[in-house]
């Protein structure tokens, strides 16, 4: 049978996750919810009910999607999750850490699977590089794009940087050891360019930029290990591998198939409680990236920007 599930905040990224589910064979989308009753339309071209309170949705869905604002993450999970409802919250899981955890906790006594849209795990590109990554010893990151006035509750690590966070500590397996960071508001009261270099016990280096401040969009990540140096277009989801053999240089360019990554990452999330495999077993990783974001938040917090002084006009020469 197929899973009853529903959709909370279809803005940008909810409409698809709306959109995906209607897709599915093992997904029956039986309605959506958002503040906005101008979304009523999204609901009426999906012949679906739309209700503006997502409690309405209680008692009638196995499986939910969350994307609302992060700052209303924990309030709405915290509800379903109780009601014993397969909960997939978007980054970041909460805005604080002690929500997350009380989330998790509520996950494992009802036996729920609670998964968190770390998007790029599903990328293709990147499960090749978990297949050829080994004994890494530097990263380079770039992930950069334009300011998109929706996001208005975070600074520009916990809404773009948290996804590398999670795949580095994913590939390195080894504690952090040392950070520095520098972040500098410039359009909100948040970091909205961060920069970020990590060092872990295992003398592995990471140099993470992150930037809602750049015209193009770029998603990108260098890896450099004992044997190869690898580079990986998250949004061309192509790569291309660097090889020493002997004296030479050898270059592998490999094309793959393009998929959608949310897509996958909705196919995941039906499949390990299809499967039982995500049952009770929230996501730790996603709460690990979430306190190592926070943890650089505040240390950007703490360091004091020297003061602009602008040249006083009005002195005679």
């Amino acid at each position: 049978m197929p899973l009853k599930v529903g959709v909370v905040g279809v803005g940008h990224l909810g409409k698809v996750h709306a959109r995906i589910y209607g897709e599915l064979p093992d997904a029956e989308l039986v309605g959506i919810c958002d503040r906005s009753g101008l979304k009523k339309e999204i609901a009426d071209n999906l012949r679906i009910p739309f209700y503006t309170d997502y409690r309405e949705l209680l008692g009638k869905i196995d499986a939910v999607s969350i994307a609302t604002p992060t700052s209303t993450h924990y309030e709405i999970a915290k509800e379903f999750l109780k009601a014993g409802v397969h909960t997939l919250i978007e980054k970041p899981v909460t805005l604080r850490l002690e929500e997350a955890d009380e989330l998790i906790e509520i996950s494992r006594k009802k036996n729920c699977a609670l998964q968190v849209g770390h998007l790029e795990r599903h990328n293709p590109g990147f499960k090749r590089i978990e297949e050829i990554a080994n004994n890494i010893r530097f990263f380079e990151i770039h992930r950069l794009g334009p300011f998109n006035p929706r996001i208005n509750d975070c600074g520009v690590v916990l809404d773009l940087m948290i996804h590398d966070l999670d795949i580095v500590q994913n590939l390195v397996k080894s504690k952090v050891a040392s950070f520095d960071a520098v972040g500098i508001p410039v359009l909100t009261p948040f970091e909205d360019i961060a920069n970020v270099r990590i060092k872990f016990e295992n003398n592995a280096v990471a140099n993470l930029t992150a930037s809602r401040l750049t015209p193009e969009k770029q998603r990108k990540i260098r890896i450099f290990q004992e044997d190869a140096y690898i580079s990986l277009d998250y949004e061309a989801q192509s790569y291309k591998i660097f090889r020493k053999k002997g004296s030479a240089i050898t270059q592998e360019k490999i094309e793959m198939e393009k998929k959608e990554p949310l897509k996958e990452e909705i196919q995941f999330f039906l499949s390990s409680i299809a499967s039982g495999k995500g049952l009770g077993k929230p996501d730790q990783a996603a709460r690990d990236a979430l306190a190592f974001a926070l943890e650089i938040v505040a240390a950007i917090k703490k360091i004091k920007l020297p003061e602009l002084i602008l040249p006083n006009t009005n002195r005679s020469p």
